[in-house]
């Protein structure tokens, strides 16, 4: 997080028109590796949007140019209208950015902690007791108000920081995979504190490579190596493979694979575990020949062949196959 001053509440909307963030081909490289190549995407006021994607897609570094502490190589960022090239202080008072280690005093309590980021932000005095009542409410720390920072569990940890980051009420909230490592009902707290905090009026935008965390969001951004590679909302991805999704359960998946790869009808086929997902042109056309064939190629104790709802896991496998991008393991969230 960047302490710059007190911003704008929470519940001080933008203007009715216009974008609250805009990344315009954003590109950084590192020596010969480029992070993020030529990124756009346009974030309305008040939506909780995702930047998806596996280790090495870009999404640390695209956090860190949006929040104004590392510098775009080239391209440009309008947070609020404002220029993160330009302006990078002036952004910083309207943000809250909590990286995946948050600069948490494990020495201080939690009471300390939060008091030491309202005195940073200058968070008036006289609101500072309704404010922490209420982060105490929904981050459930208030039990905990006077236990060290270093003796919190990991997603205690976790929510403080989030507390910390909203102590001010920003206007742009910059999460970088804030449930990484988290156990399940800490993750579903801090989903549940992000929620909150949009539905106040806050702009979020969260990383994440858990697929399963991916309809979360209103919109979300698909990336890899550095580029989208899918930009909507989660059910208008999901839209995209409708009626044109097989599943099978069988042994053997990947030696199935090669088999299903041959047959009519068959565009992608990816590994799940012990399923097998099929990408064709018609799902319940293709069917029961595609069962015959698996069939046939000595896979005769498989379960049924039958069309199956698409997951964000699949849009993601068949957005690459599209573009010749190489996916040799499942992506983030899939079995494997």
């Amino acid at each position: 997080m960047n302490p710059a001053g007190a911003a704008a509440p929470a519940g001080a909307a933008p203007a009715a028109t216009g974008d609250a963030v805009v990344a315009d081909a954003l590109t950084r490289r590192f020596g010969d590796v480029t992070a993020v190549d030529a990124l756009s995407f346009r974030v309305r006021p008040g939506e909780l949007f995702g930047l998806v994607g596996p280790d090495g897609a870009g999404k640390t570094t695209t956090l860190r140019m949006l929040a104004g502490v590392l510098k775009p190589g080239s391209g440009d960022v309008t947070v609020f209208g404002r220029s993160v090239v330009r302006d990078p202080e002036g952004v910083k008072a309207e943000i809250a950015y909590m990286s995946q280690r948050f600069g948490l005093y494990t020495d201080l309590t939690v009471a300390e902690n939060l008091g030491f980021y309202a005195d940073l932000y200058e968070v008036p005095h006289a609101e500072r007791a309704a404010r922490y009542e209420r982060l105490y409410k929904f981050s459930n720390l208030g039990p905990f108000q006077d236990r060290l920072a270093g003796q919190l569990s990991g997603g205690m940890k976790q929510k403080l920081g989030l507390s910390c980051a909203l102590v001010h009420e920003p206007r742009l909230l910059l999460l970088d995979e804030p449930t990484f490592g988290v156990d399940p009902v800490s993750r579903r707290d801090l989903w549940i504190i992000v929620h909150e905090m949009v539905a106040r009026g806050v702009t979020a935008i969260v990383s994440t490579a858990y697929m399963d965390e991916a309809e979360r969001f209103d919109r979300l951004a698909l990336l890899h190596q550095g580029k989208v590679v899918a930009l909507d909302t989660p059910e208008a991805l999901q839209h995209e493979l409708s009626g044109r999704l097989l599943g099978v359960r069988l042994v053997r998946t990947r030696e199935a694979r090669e088999v299903a790869l041959k047959l009519p009808g068959v565009q992608l086929a990816a590994v799940f575990g012990d399923h097998l997902h099929l990408t064709v042109d018609d799902a319940a056309r293709r069917a029961p020949a595609i069962a015959e064939g698996l069939r046939a190629a000595g896979f005769d104790q498989a379960g049924p062949v039958e069309p199956i709802e698409p997951s964000l896991e699949d849009v993601f496998i068949t957005r690459l196959t599209s573009l010749g991008a190489e996916s040799t393991a499942p992506p983030p969230g899939a079995s494997s």
